[in-house]
């Protein structure tokens, strides 16, 4: 074997082995690359071989043969290799694809979590008023003056109840110069009620005005009627509260800054009564100005 024939068989089996590493790290580019050299320096190996031994044609014949067949064996080693590569990519872009819809799917989880998240706290804020409401109305129950049963639900005359109450409490007025007068244009207006419940929450709202006049003064009780209903208007002339006070003054055990005695259970009684009754009860008070207290009552 001549020397060019050793070069280039050393040459072709460097670029074999080129072309497998470069299949396995370097890419299949490079490996091709490396094959079309191996190829090459094989085929000019074979035509040196083929030249200085001419005479050898059958045996020359035979060995182009055989590398024809090698070389058709590479090339379809190559065309394997670039099917594994086009199905490795493919493989990829469905890879991505899933990762794209993962994607999507984890966005729509979030939005579905914050939903769940916002409903959940809109159920325990609901549960917390709603517990709220069940304590107060507890409470507004467990205030309300004991029914008599003889006259439960009875019609009565509220005008006869307010001036009952303001006679029962005329002493008590008269100590603090507290003068209590009741109005209306009618002698009778009816409710239905216990007589009872109706003269406490008369006593509590005029007992509210002895202990927090402060000062010689008057207290009018104006009693009136449109269509159905029944309105009482409360008005005295104390030192009455700040806007910021007035709204708390029927809450539990609430004392305004004016207190001189009292617990503060009076007026959260008085609420506790018309609720009952299916009314409405507020105040009104401009600090220096007195305090009005106005309720609407179902005739």
């Amino acid at each position: 074997m001549s020397l060019i024939q050793k070069i280039l068989l050393i040459l072709s089996c460097i670029f074999f082995v080129l072309t497998i590493a470069g299949g396995l790290k370097l890419g299949a580019y490079f490996a091709i690359a490396f094959f079309l050299f191996h190829s090459l320096t094989l085929i000019l190996f074979a035509y040196r071989v083929y030249k200085e031994c001419g005479e050898h044609s059958m045996v020359a014949d035979t060995y182009k043969q055989d590398i024809g067949q090698e070389l058709a064996g590479k090339n379809k080693e190559i065309e394997n290799m670039k099917s594994l590569i086009n199905e490795k990519e493919g493989k990829i872009i469905e890879i991505a694809r899933e990762k794209e819809t993962l994607s999507v799917e984890n966005e729509e989880l979030k939005k579905n979590l914050e939903k769940l998240n916002t409903e959940k706290e809109d159920l325990v804020r609901e549960a917390e008023e709603r517990e709220k409401a069940d304590s107060e109305r507890n409470v507004s129950e467990g205030l309300l003056p004991p029914v008599d049963e003889e006259y439960e639900n009875s019609t009565v005359n509220i005008i006869e109840l307010a001036k009952r109450a303001v006679n029962e409490l005329s002493e008590d007025a008269k100590k603090v110069s507290l003068h209590v007068t009741v109005q209306s244009a009618e002698e009778t207006l009816l409710v239905k009620a216990d007589p009872n419940r109706l003269v406490v929450l008369f006593r509590n709202i005029i007992d509210n005005s002895i202990k927090y006049m402060n000062k010689a003064g008057s207290l009018v009780i104006t009693i009136s009627t449109i269509n159905d209903d029944i309105f009482i208007v409360l008005k005295d002339t104390g030192e009455g509260l700040a806007e910021d006070e007035t709204r708390h003054i029927f809450e539990l055990n609430y004392q305004g800054s004016n207190r001189l005695s009292g617990n503060g259970l009076g007026l959260t009684q008085a609420k506790a009564i018309v609720d009952y009754y299916g009314g409405m009860i507020y105040a009104k008070s401009t600090k220096g100005r007195g305090m009005g207290i106005y309720i609407q009552l179902p005739a």
